[in-house]
């Protein structure tokens, strides 16, 4: 288990990520251009997506792969349920439904830091992977959105809250470039190779540096708003709530049988937080929810303590169980 957390600790994305951070902690003027973040969160889609399509098309597909997709869509519906249940009584019904679709989502740079990780130790994983963190991102949106409008009068815009969910551009972008890879197969991934796998790993670096310095910017700036009580129940519940999406993704792992990679992928899917489709999401169907506290749990807590320590431990429970 050491050995697993010096290899991700060690590897130059993490490292980046707390360089990030500790730009903010030093007060240095580091900053990565709005439009470059932009750009390389569109790369980071558009590779994965195109990755996991030219994956997919290598084998036919599986009984295997049918049983995982459907186990992540219903991990993306489960835990929001399960977590609502939980913090409707620390913080409003409104917020507490924005943190419950928060964390039955998923982060797809999480995802890329796995793939990555995997890669690193030759660990072999399924493109079809791809499809399951796409998947999750709109359950989870609709369960939250749906607890919150349960216990109130107001009607749901369903086809507002549909299209903001399965269109937004980071889902729109991954499943229209896994379908560009699913449709030029080998030959495609021969001609994109050195844009999509050669500099993979440079951007990467970067945009965690960046994502870094916005961590801790979110997570210095709850901590001047909230009293000692709420900032302690904010980074309880961003602790402990990836945990809990692990243990369930383990046990289903175990009993679905899944292979060593794809099972690790589907726990550090079911850990990990949203903090790009989740919020504007919520802007639109939950206005009142409170954006300073699940925005920076998401980011500034759970993401760092999965890239850093998570990641690792995942391995650790996928293997466990194989």
């Amino acid at each position: 288990m050491i050995d697993l957390f010096l290899t991700n600790f060690l590897s130059p994305p993490v490292l980046f990520f707390f360089l990030g951070g500790l730009a903010v902690m030093v007060r240095s003027d580091l900053g990565i251009p709005s439009q470059i973040s932009k750009f390389l969160s569109i790369y980071l889609l558009f590779a994965i997506g195109f990755k996991g399509g030219a994956a997919l098309v290598s084998g036919p597909p599986d009984w295997t792969m049918g049983k995982t997709l459907l186990f992540a869509v219903a991990l993306s519906a489960v835990v929001p349920i399960i977590l609502f249940q939980v913090v409707k009584n620390w913080f409003s019904r409104a917020t507490a439904a924005a943190i419950a679709a928060t964390y039955g989502s998923i982060s797809a740079v999480t995802f890329i830091a796995a793939t990555g990780y995997l890669d690193n130790f030759g660990i072999a994983w399924d493109g079809y992977m791809v499809a399951a963190m796409a998947l999750m991102e709109a359950p989870a949106i609709m369960v939250g959105i749906s607890l919150y409008y349960s216990g109130t009068s107001s009607q749901i815009r369903w086809k507002t809250i549909l299209h903001e969910s399965l269109l937004n551009g980071s889902v729109f972008l991954i499943l229209g470039s896994m379908l560009v890879g699913i449709l030029t197969g080998q030959k495609g991934m021969d001609q994109v190779s050195p844009f999509v796998l050669d500099l993979f790993v440079g951007l990467l670096c970067l945009f965690l540096l960046d994502m870094g310095i916005r961590a801790y910017q979110e997570l210095r700036s709850a901590r001047a708003l909230f009293q000692l009580r709420e900032y302690g129940l904010m980074i309880g519940t961003a602790l402990i709530t990836p945990l809990l999406g692990a243990t369930l993704a383990t046990l289903g792992v175990w009993i679905m049988d899944i292979p060593l990679g794809n099972g690790m992928l589907l726990i550090v899917l079911a850990a990990s937080a949203s903090y790009i489709a989740v919020p504007a999401a919520m802007r639109l169907a939950i206005p009142d929810a409170q954006l300073n506290v699940y925005l920076p749990m998401s980011l500034a807590i759970t993401f760092p303590f999965n890239l850093l320590i998570g990641i690792p431990i995942y391995h650790a429970l996928a293997s466990w169980v194989q």
